[in-house]
């Protein structure tokens, strides 16, 4: 599967309306608008915008959640379900807020740990 690399700090923006099959491994903010079917790395924010649609496994620091997603979720601090939020699987969060409305359909346990991800930068893979 391909995987997505981007300058340290940087943003990566999946828009609406593209659909992604693969990979992101980041250590900047990741917002997804369209579709992806992959896994999701990140040591800053996730955000899965109202049209966002993820299905994989998802491990990062923060995460807001607006679309619909069926992946695990590892967070190491905060995990937010907005009202319009969908989220099928199983979740390990820091800190967690539910708006009312938002569907949630899996476990939760919460931790307080940092969860720091190893990120491969491209020039190590060169």
């Amino acid at each position: 599967m391909p995987k997505i690399y981007e300058q340290e700090n940087g943003v990566n923006v999946i828009a609406e309306g593209s659909n992604l099959t693969g990979n992101i491994v980041t250590s900047g903010d990741c917002r997804i608008d369209g579709n992806m079917k992959g896994n999701i790395q990140s040591n800053a924010k996730v955000i899965i915008g109202e049209t966002g649609i993820v299905e994989g496994e998802i491990v990062c620091k923060n995460i807001e959640i607006e679309g619909k997603v069926k992946a695990n979720i590892n967070v190491g601090d905060l995990l937010s379900l907005r009202s319009n939020a969908v989220l099928m699987g199983n979740i390990i969060a820091g800190k967690l807020s539910i708006e009312p409305g938002a569907n949630f359909i899996g476990n939760c346990k919460m931790q307080n740990s940092k969860v720091e991800i190893p990120i491969e930068k491209q020039e190590d893979k060169q």
